[in-house]
């Protein structure tokens, strides 16, 4: 198994209200580690950079909306196999469809309000951490 990087946001549904270490506390059970952490508030300008990648869909402008519609914890996290390992403990996108004990499962309120971020594959977290992150920044 190799040793990943991935990018993890804990998304403004949880951040307000408060969900931030029992969210962490799910990665590190599952032997991921936190090397880059910062809580920052996107413009709507940001988002839509961060997520152009769905630019042409009709949810584009209502998901930059809502990532700058409160503060945002944006992390790094490192451990075998970390993307999928991240994506796991996540769950589904949508929280109906989300296995028990996951992220979504047990803080999401919608679809689109699904609590965390998480990168679906290594070039696509390569991408990502460097949006939001220098080298300096990660310390793992």
């Amino acid at each position: 198994m190799a040793i990943e990087r991935t990018l993890s946001i804990i998304k403004p549904d949880a951040t307000n209200r408060n969900l931030t270490g029992k969210i962490n506390a799910k990665f590190e059970e599952a032997g991921l580690r936190i090397i880059a952490q910062k809580r920052i508030q996107l413009t709507p300008a940001q988002a839509g950079v961060f997520y152009a990648v769905h630019k042409e869909r009709p949810f584009y402008g209502e998901l930059c909306e809502f990532m700058a519609s409160a503060p945002v914890v944006v992390q790094v996290l490192e451990g075998e196999s970390a993307i999928a390992k991240n994506r796991e403990v996540m769950g589904a996108t949508n929280p109906a469809d989300a296995a028990p004990g996951t992220i979504r499962a047990e803080f999401a309120e919608s679809v689109g309000e699904n609590s965390v971020h998480g990168s679906d594959a290594p070039e696509t977290a390569a991408a990502e951490i460097a949006y939001f992150f220098s080298g300096l920044e990660l310390v793992g």
